[in-house]
């Protein structure tokens, strides 16, 4: 409560905002597997293809909620995207499991989820441009606080209906749409005091064909950035397809694996002052920090691969949050200082490549897994953690000659 008493009112309301909207978030996402396998009775193959059309929805959503940034208007793209979003999630329940409607339905829901992601990040740098890399790692550490109260909350829920933590969902979105039509309708208001850097009613268009491709061409402000990213969430698939059945296989109750996961949302928490000191003495820029971050994850599966035990997976668990933990911010808060007002884009286009990882990477571990176990699992998460950390390191000297405040779209 003191860490809130230090912003303004404003900052406050968008903090609990998007605590809930995480919440609500966090209710659907862990039980879609669950839905599909024990509610529908289809294969876990079938389950996988539902996950992986979410992550192409959101893949395409991130990078179109990027572009449409100035196109359409801020208020219009997020307010717009979250309603949408509500009304796929209620529409579930009348679909009813229906095989050739709830496909399409889920590619819906993850496209749009994702359309305002890169906005909203955009939107926080814009407007809180003199102190966007703290509110960054706050809001991180807030939606974080709703994702455990909505993992929480979703197996009570689930006991009684999976559709209505669908609904409970859709409720959370609208909501937060709510929250954001009226936030931004009062920045419109004559004699609202504007900071200098606030942009949410730019609609000046970014190029569109050979523009966009002008922007794609500026490779130092996405492009290895936007790989270290897609190796690092390729890397995170261990857990779910490593971790996760190698737990099982070995006798292991299930709820030892949702502990780790505990232990990730109390690190979120507890560790703040020690990722602080990090960035005081080791990593005063958000490109050391990224390159800091591969570190902690490439130590993370190294524990792994040496430690086949519980024991091994929880300091595996602490040493991935703290990479976790300084990359997170990390990511927005570069492109926001050195994009200008193509931010957006580029915020949309790093995300896309980071959540292709996230496509590719459950399906390779998860054959890899099938053939060997843990062991080989987990030397390809120290190679893809590998990756990243060269990935950062070019990004790291390409952007040295980016200045910051760049507006590449002008």
């Amino acid at each position: 409560m003191k860490l809130l008493q230090q912003y303004p009112k404003e900052v406050k309301g968008f903090l609990i905002a998007s605590l809930v909207n995480s919440a609500g978030g966090s209710l659907m996402w862990p039980l879609t597997t669950m839905y599909v396998f024990d509610e529908l009775g289809r294969s876990m193959q079938d389950a996988g293809f539902v996950i992986l059309l979410q992550s192409v929805g959101g893949i395409a959503g991130q990078l179109f909620g990027g572009a449409l940034y100035h196109r359409i208007g801020v208020k219009r793209l997020i307010v717009g995207s979250l309603l949408l979003n509500a009304l796929g999630l209620f529409s579930l329940p009348f679909i009813n499991g229906y095989w050739p409607l709830l496909l399409p339905m889920m590619l819906f829901i993850g496209f749009c989820n994702a359309v305002s992601l890169p906005a909203i990040q955009a939107f926080i740098g814009f407007r809180f441009s003199d102190r966007r890399g703290e509110l960054f790692n706050v809001i991180y550490v807030a939606n974080n606080i709703g994702i455990a109260l909505g993992t929480a909350m979703s197996g009570f829920l689930a006991e009684i209906s999976y559709h209505l933590s669908f609904v409970a969902n859709g409720l959370t979105s609208m909501g937060f749409a709510i929250f954001f039509l009226s936030y931004l309708s009062r920045l419109d208001q004559p004699g609202d005091i504007m900071k200098e850097d606030h942009r949410p009613k730019v609609k000046t268009p970014l190029p569109a064909g050979p523009g966009a491709w002008v922007l794609l061409g500026n490779i130092r402000i996405y492009l290895f950035l936007g790989f270290g990213s897609l190796f690092m969430w390729f890397g995170m698939s261990i857990w779910n397809t490593g971790v996760s059945p190698h737990i099982i296989s070995e006798g292991m109750s299930k709820a030892a694996f949702s502990y780790l996961w505990t232990l990730n949302g109390i690190l979120i928490f507890a560790a703040q002052p020690l990722t602080t000191w990090i960035k005081r003495w080791f990593a005063r820029t958000e490109t050391m920090q990224m390159t800091i971050s591969a570190v902690f994850y490439i130590a993370a599966y190294m524990v792994v691969v040496l430690m086949n035990n519980y024991p091994g997976f929880v300091l595996a668990m602490a040493l991935a949050t703290l990479g976790e933990m300084l990359i997170s911010p990390a990511i927005p808060s570069f492109i926001a200082d050195r994009a200008g007002d193509a931010a957006p884009f580029y915020i949309g286009v790093a995300g896309g490549m980071g959540s292709a990882g996230r496509v590719i990477g459950p399906y390779a571990m998860g054959t890899l897994y099938d053939g060997g176990g843990l062991t080989p699992v987990a030397w390809l998460a120290v190679g893809t953690a590998v990756m990243s950390f060269l990935s950062f390191v070019i990004h790291a000297k390409l952007s040295k000659s980016v200045p910051v405040h760049e507006s590449i779209s002008a």
